[in-house]
């Protein structure tokens, strides 16, 4: 009957006691080299190492990944088709893994309908607390909702805009057909869609546009669709303004092709709803009001000022829900974010940004024991606001989680209890563990991380005098207080305070639409499964032709989407399989093994390399197997911009927005006499890449570029030839100049935040 007591297990010897590390074991996941670790669980961890050394190959592509991937097992067939496709990751085995809480700086999409309001759902309390309290009292939370029938503006139907044509971006009446003038991409004489108008014998097309009768511009505009026939051909014919709505009207901006897409800005205006005066709500939601303003001006309020209003309201009968909305009012502020309105679109904000408010989901979060995965968290911010994120990733710790996170910056990675470097060197030189333990080790490691982590860049000994300026005058973009300021011309300039400041709105919204700027930011590129820097950069076109040329054979068999496509798989390399009521599994072709080209095209060699070898080259490898021509000078510049370990046939949609943004430059930096304008061009830069970076600046400026740089990394501060600083704090107690001058002045002669930082980082 008596259980002997020494027999059961106390305090110290539970079986759940022992799950006390993630067990990595064997990962191969992209350029990871069968690396085997043990992270401690309910500790922070920082993950470092060189851009491309595996960091998210084994954070978010593997432990991550699996996590997600088992919890989604658990769900039934019938919900895991809807839900996204994980395959199971290149590792041997993981143990000891707990839920993961993917918090990444993913833009929240375009979607114009969602605001910080509604992704942190803070506009539906504030929605409730208006049915509530509102006066006069018009019914349901839905009554406020701009995205319901009952709340929203019935003129714009709660977009808070109007979208227009400016008509002379369409066509030039000066011309005819034949001489080009429908002015829409791809509209052009001889295109496809030109034919249209050619083949229907509607038009006499030597005809210029302002002669057309009345009833010619009726059919060439607004006539409806319809099949013709002429001649053999079958097509169909519609107005201009007809096949405009049908192919691009209704396309998201950032889908389209660069050139359409600048064509879009020009032809495509917006202008404010005159019903609602871009609230997007309609006149009963507007009427009722608390303490004397209404649900809308409430949410163009700051939030670190609609804070304070809701505080003044005391109604008992609201009371929780009043204090969950101050909670994620506060979290905001608290996070850096209070400059911002519920209003703003949330496909507005910038990579860190999206990553701090989705980090306010999970801040007043009953749940522990969980997995938090951060991706750069201190992305967009001033030295001054890391020290708050570093409190906030804390406090998630102290909750009893497991706090991941992928960093470059010292300050960030000096309060990890647990660091754990990749490296050495990025790509196929990457991959392998260097290093793996507590800060004070990391130091002492000789890793490329440990011999960084102290290192500084001094101020210039002399700046370059600049040849000229030019000369912003009264800027008033978002909180610009009437801003009027010259960026010297021939020179280094960096812009820099606190996030909210006002940098992007004051460089961005002036300098930005001037035409000889060039802007390279660190936007998502939009392509197919088949994009990669081969494509994107224009590159593949000479492959193709050296390949051709050397086989003597036409160059169309050398593109995956043409002639040389292997037919399995259409030359993507994977074959998409449709599981019904399954989530769908993506599987490498087994005719090509994912080379993408027929066996034919295969034979074909270079050099001694065939088509896939060459595109499953590292930039960086590729520069020295071309060696000359136009291939080589675009591999040449892609090496200086830091990317040499990307593959050159890598799918475009894996790279990082600091990636993106380096890609960019690339291909712009052919451009002579021009104003660069780059937004953080370190960010994804491990310490040991920032002095290259610095160099490829130098060499912009040296080759009589200006470059203008919107950035918070001291080093790059400190490299200058001129500061602009702005400040001095975010939102509305920003959007003023407090320091134009070189980096030594501002050190000597200021005292505003950014000063105070500088002065710390150059005098360690």
């Amino acid at each position: 009957m008596g259980r002997d007591r020494k027999a059961q297990p106390g305090p110290d010897t539970f079986a759940a006691d022992s799950h006390d590390v993630i067990e990595v074991r064997g990962a191969r996941e992209n350029n990871l080299r069968n690396v085997s670790l043990d992270i401690p669980k309910r500790r922070l961890t920082v993950f470092t190492g060189v851009s491309g050394s595996g960091k998210s190959s084994l954070v978010f592509g593997t432990i991550a990944a699996e996590s997600q991937r088992l919890i989604n097992e658990t769900y039934t067939a019938f919900l895991q088709a809807m839900m996204p496709n994980l395959g199971r990751p290149d590792v041997d085995e993981l143990r000891n893994l707990s839920a993961a809480i993917i918090v990444d700086q993913e833009r929240m999409g375009s979607n114009s309908r969602s605001t910080v309001g509604t992704a942190t759902d803070a506009y539906t309390m504030l929605r409730i607390v208006f049915s509530r309290l509102g006066k006069p009292h018009i019914g349901t939370s839905a009554a406020f909702s701009f995205n319901s029938t009952e709340g929203m503006c019935p003129e714009c139907e709660g977009m808070g805009s109007a979208r227009g044509l400016d008509m002379n971006e369409m066509y030039d009446v000066e011309k005819s057909l034949n001489e080009g003038a429908i002015t829409i991409p791809n509209f052009h004489p001889r295109s496809q869609y030109w034919q249209t108008y050619n083949m229907s014998e509607f038009f006499d097309m030597d005809k210029k546009l302002k002669n057309f009768t009345k009833k010619e511009w009726e059919t060439f505009l607004h006539a409806p669709a319809e099949m013709l026939k002429r001649d053999k051909f079958n097509f169909k014919y519609e107005g201009l303004l007809v096949k405009f709505q049908r192919i691009y009207a209704g396309k998201e901006r950032d889908t389209v092709q660069p050139h359409v897409r600048a064509w879009m800005d020009r032809a495509m205006t917006f202008t404010t709803c005159n019903s609602c005066e871009g609230t997007r709500l309609n006149k009963a939601a507007l009427d009722c009001k608390i303490k004397g303003k209404n649900i809308a001006q409430l949410c163009s309020m700051q939030i670190s000022d609609l804070a304070e209003f809701l505080r003044k309201v005391t109604n008992s009968e609201v009371a929780p829900l009043l204090s969950n909305l101050l909670g994620t009012l506060d979290s905001l502020v608290e996070i850096g974010l209070g400059y911002l309105s519920l209003d703003r679109e949330s496909g507005t904000l910038s990579g860190g940004e999206a990553q701090r408010v989705k980090m306010v989901r999970h801040l007043g979060s009953a749940l522990s024991d969980v997995t938090y995965v951060f991706d750069e968290p201190t992305t967009g911010l001033h030295p001054h606001d890391i020290e708050r994120m570093n409190n906030l990733l804390l406090m998630l710790r102290d909750k009893g989680n497991t706090v991941l996170v992928v960093e470059h910056k010292p300050e960030a990675i000096a309060i990890a209890d647990h660091v754990v470097d990749l490296g050495p060197g990025a790509g196929v030189n990457g991959g392998e563990l260097c290093y793996t333990g507590d800060l004070a080790g990391l130091r002492k490691s000789g890793t490329l991380t440990g011999d960084h982590l102290d290192h500084k860049v001094g101020l210039r000994d002399q700046v370059r005098s600049p040849k000229g300026k030019i000369s912003v005058k009264g800027a008033k973009l978002h909180n610009l207080k009437n801003v009027s300021v010259d960026v010297p011309l021939g020179v280094l300039t960096v812009v820099t305070g606190v996030a909210g400041s006002g940098k992007s709105s004051l460089i961005h919204g002036s300098l930005g639409s001037l035409p000889e700027v060039v802007k390279v930011d660190q936007s998502p590129i939009r392509g197919s499964k088949r994009s990669n820097p081969a494509t994107y950069t224009g590159m593949l076109d000479s492959i193709r032709k050296s390949f051709a040329k050397a086989n003597n054979v036409k160059d169309s068999l050398f593109s995956a989407n043409s002639d040389g496509a292997c037919p399995n798989c259409k030359g993507i390399g994977l074959i998409y399989t449709d599981l019904a009521m399954m989530a769908g599994v993506a599987t490498v072709c087994e005719e090509c093994d994912g080379k993408r080209y027929t066996p034919k095209v295969l034979g074909y060699k270079l050099n001694g390399k065939n088509i896939a070898e060459v595109l499953a080259m590292p930039i960086a490898e590729a520069a020295e197997f071309f060696t000359d021509g136009p291939t080589r000078a675009i591999l040449g510049r892609l090496v200086d911009v830091g990317l040499g370990y990307l593959g050159l046939g890598q799918p475009l949609n894996t790279l990082s927005g600091g990636e993106r943004q380096r890609l960019k430059l690339a291909i712009n930096m052919t451009d002579k006499g021009s104003v660069y304008v780059l937004d953080e061009p370190t960010t994804g830069l491990h310490l040991a890449d920032v002095d290259q970076l610095l160099g490829l600046l130098d060499r912009l400026v040296d080759n009589g570029n200006t470059v203008v740089v919107i950035e918070h990394h001291q080093a790059v501060m400190a490299h200058a030839d001129w500061i602009i600083d702005m400040g001095p704090g975010a939102g509305s107690d920003g959007g003023k100049v407090v320091f134009t001058g070189t980096p030594h002045d501002l050190i000597a002669s200021s005292d505003t935040l950014t000063a105070q930082h500088l002065k710390t980082y150059v005098k360690d």
